[in-house]
Parts: C-alpha cells; sequence; structure tokens
C-alpha cells in the first residue's frame, strides 16, 4: 500500500530536510515515527527539499508499506512519536504510480520579514529581518521582471541539482502590513537557493541600491555573481504542493493562486 501523508514541520532545530549522516533532519525523525507505526523500516519520498532552517505548512510525502493500519494510525498515532515540532496533518491511500514528487504540477512559498531597525525575539527562527527601511512599491514594480518562463540561473545555488535552470515562475506577491512583509511565490518548481535569492535581491531594491528594471538585467545576465547574497532561511516557509486533483488528496493548504499556467 502506498501513502501520501501532508506534514506539517518547524524547521529551526533541523538540518533541513533530506536525511544526512549527521543526522538530525525532518525526514529521520519521520521515518523513525513511521517505522515504528508500521513494524518494519519506512523510507518517505517528499514533495521538495528544504534547507536548514526552513518550515513547511504543507510539506507532502509518500512511502510503501506492507502493514496494513487505518488512516488515523498514520496521523495521530506517527503525532504520538513524533517531536513538538513536527505533525502529520492528513494521509491518504494512493495508486503505485503516485510520486510526491513528480506527481507535483507546482509549488509555492511563502517569506515573512520583519523590516524594523531591531531584530525580533519572540519571533526568532520564525521570521526573517531587515533593519533598513523598505519601500514596497519598488519590490512590487520589481517583482514583474520575474515573472513567467525563464533561465534563472542568476538565482541558482552553486550546489544545485536541478537538470534545467528554467523554471516559470508565476506568482511574486509582496504585500505590507505594517513592519511585517509578506513574499508569495508559485512556480512549476524551484531551484536550491531561489526564494531566498530573490528575496534577497528584491530587498537591494527595496533599500533604494538599485532601481526595478536592475533586477530584469541580472535575470538576463544568468550570473549569480550579479545578485544579492543568499538571505536568511528564518522565514521561509514551503506553503503547499500543487497536484491534480484526480488525486484525491486532502490538502490543507489551498493551491488557488492566480497566474497559474
Amino acid at each position: 500500500m502506498r501513502i501520501a501523508l501532508g506534514v506539517e514541520y518547524d524547521g529551526s532545530g533541523y538540518l533541513g530536510w533530506q536525511s544526512q549522516r549527521e543526522g538530525r533532519t525532518v525526514q529521520d525523525t519521520l521515518q523513525l515515527a513511521l517505522s515504528q507505526i508500521a513494524g518494519h523500516p519506512v523510507s518517505v519520498q517528499a514533495a521538495g527539499r528544504t534547507d536548514t532552517g526552513v518550515h513547511a505548512l504543507e510539506q507532502v510525502v509518500h512511502f510503501d508499506s506492507q502493514t496494513s493500519r487505518p488512516l488515523s494510525a498514520w496521523v495521530r498515532g506517527a503525532n504520538a512519536l513524533l517531536p513538538s515540532d513536527v505533525a502529520v496533518r492528513w494521509a491518504h491511500p494512493v495508486s503505485d504510480d503516485f510520486h510526491a514528487r513528480f506527481s507535483a504540477q507546482g509549488r509555492s512559498y511563502r517569506y515573512l520579514l520583519r523590516n524594523a531597525p531591531t531584530r525580533p525575539a519572540l519571533q526568532s527562527g520564525q521570521i526573517g529581518w531587515f533593519h533598513a527601511p523598505l519601500d514596497l512599491a519598488a519590490m512590487q514594480a520589481a517583482a514583474q521582471y520575474l515573472l513567467g518562463e525563464h533561465d534563472f540561473s542568476a538565482f541558482r545555488a552553486a550546489e544545485c541539482q536541478a537538470k534545467s535552470p528554467v523554471k516559470h515562475l508565476y506568482q511574486l506577491d509582496i504585500r505590507q502590513d505594517g513592519e511585517l512583509f509578506t513574499f508569495d511565490l508559485a512556480a512549476n518548481a524551484f531551484l536550491h537557493h531561489q526564494v531566498r535569492n530573490l528575496v534577497g535581491s528584491l530587498l537591494y531594491v527595496g533599500k533604494g541600491k538599485y532601481p526595478p528594471d536592475w533586477l530584469a538585467d541580472v535575470l538576463t545576465s544568468r550570473q549569480r555573481s550579479r545578485a544579492a547574497p543568499t538571505f536568511m532561511p528564518d522565514g521561509l516557509y514551503l506553503r503547499a504542493i500543487r497536484y491534480d486533483p484526480a488525486w484525491g488528496l486532502p490538502q490543507q493548504q489551498p493551491f488557488n493562486l492566480k497566474g497559474q499556467p
């Protein structure tokens, strides 16, 4: 039997999603709990990897098990074994041709940023921070140059393993509520560090270092050295994964975003 899960986690205390020799990853933690429920070793496949310190509102994974369990066991049973910063939100049986990563049609991320002279304390690890005043309108104008299908090599990490740097970015919305800036991004797929590199470059525009059309020049240059440094991971959340409705997944983070291809 193949089971799909929706998983929420606070990535502050983990070395990212993917299993590592050093341990302390979300994948290792989840697999340990599921293995205890299944009574045999369980290996999960995720829709996407998240880096150290990055969070997920709804990561989607799948795994195979020969053990028959009610769906509630994969949710409440696993949650009873998981630490408080990782939780299974839902479980759903799927056919063997479902793959959490390869069946995904789109992904969305949210970045939360505090724009204030002093760093956050109560929200430490949960929100990004930038001290200098930011111009919302300038960043919104710059974002328009990034929408559509492009070669995003200028915003790609050197260790990125994606076969192609060409991605379709169909949402990059920025809004402000007092000191809080929210960046919502959606694409068919993302490159390693792409969101954090885009946010960092938008902040260069927001603080007045460059005009909005600078981002168009950076994009067309395809040179990573032209863009801003990778911004801090604290405020980054994997928000939702889009799948064909035919799979019937009970996803709790809606993917009703504008501009979907």
